[in-house]
């Protein structure tokens, strides 16, 4: 593959194109800054103007939410796995149907593989823009976002209509839904009910993954960060992995499905029969299947990196062993 092929695989993090209109949310005050990104797969965005990056079927989804201080994502769940990790800022994860049942706040580096079945939402209580990655299972994402009722109710008091099919009409546009088209119905008290509440204490064990503690961990090789034997122990449909400059090897690797490369500090270098390129923080990079890489570090300096890759497993609901 030449260079300029595999450039194609690469999403700049300068290069990224922001939706501003991408979920029902996009008009109720506290959400309405939120920047959503497809880089990789469908996602899960309810507008048409959302840019996907890379079209390829991974078996999953990689997304980023960047928002401002004092910016929030309203309470929301899928059907399939969904995992971030800080690339910048200070953020705070909280969930339950409320969003009271428990939080977590998570620093640069630090991933949260957040449990399916539970209403989550997320804001950025730092001082400046920020920016968390995000890991959806399966090529369709699960077929799309599960809102709390309240959140369908204060959009609509803003604006905004979701329509059964998935996608947003905006009044403030003279949009309505189309014929034959209904409202998204609410959710009823019965689903409501089987909804999570799981506490603070329950989550952290189990998904929640701290940066200094896996820079420790993989100072010999590469830990497995989300995975049937990973720190966080679960099966949604791919593998997550971090590596240190202190568990970079110069050896080829390759992989029976295609593998994205996410560095968190450094840059890091990546070779393969017909050139190499190298990544910075904030880029994403899709190595094609059973193509043979290597990935160093570039510079000195404190160096990190996630990988991920699909594996066998259906992208299903979160899986405890």
């Amino acid at each position: 593959m030449t260079p300029q092929e595999m450039e194609t695989r690469i999403v700049r993090y300068g290069d990224l194109q922001p939706c501003k209109t991408a979920f029902i949310d996009a008009h109720t005050p506290g959400s309405d800054q939120k920047e959503n990104f497809t880089i990789i797969g469908g996602g899960v965005s309810e507008s048409p103007d959302q840019h996907v990056h890379i079209t390829i079927p991974h078996g999953f989804n990689i997304g980023a939410a960047g928002q401002p201080p004092k910016c929030r994502n309203s309470l929301h769940d899928h059907r399939t796995a969904e995992a971030f990790f800080v690339l910048s800022g200070r953020w705070r994860f909280f969930w339950g149907r409320w969003g009271n049942a428990g939080e977590v706040i998570l620093e640069k580096g630090d991933i949260f593989n957040i449990p399916t079945g539970v209403f989550r939402g997320f804001e950025n209580i730092g001082t400046d823009y920020g920016m968390i990655m995000a890991i959806l299972g399966g090529d369709d994402a699960g077929g799309g976002v599960m809102w709390a009722p309240q959140v369908i109710e204060d959009a609509k008091d803003h604006g905004l209509i979701l329509g059964e099919n998935g996608k947003l009409y905006d009044s403030k546009k003279q949009e309505r839904l189309p014929d034959g088209v209904k409202p998204m119905p609410l959710m009823s008290d019965a689903d409501l009910a089987k909804r999570g509440e799981p506490t603070t204490a329950q989550v952290l064990p189990n998904h929640v993954a701290r940066y200094l503690d896996l820079v420790a961990l993989s100072d010999r090789k590469p830990v497995t960060v989300i995975g049937e034997a990973g720190v966080l122990r679960d099966r949604p449909g791919f593998e997550v992995d971090f590596m240190t400059r202190a568990s970079a090897r110069d050896s080829k690797q390759a992989a029976p499905y295609p593998t994205v490369l996410m560095p968190v500090h450094g840059h890091w270098k990546v070779t393969w029969d017909g050139g190499s390129a190298t990544l910075a923080p904030g880029d994403t990079m899709s190595v094609p299947e059973n193509l043979g890489y290597t990935v160093v570090p570039s510079m000195t300096g404190e160096a990190s990196l996630y990988r991920i890759v699909a594996t066998e497993d259906p992208a299903g609901p979160t899986w405890q062993g």
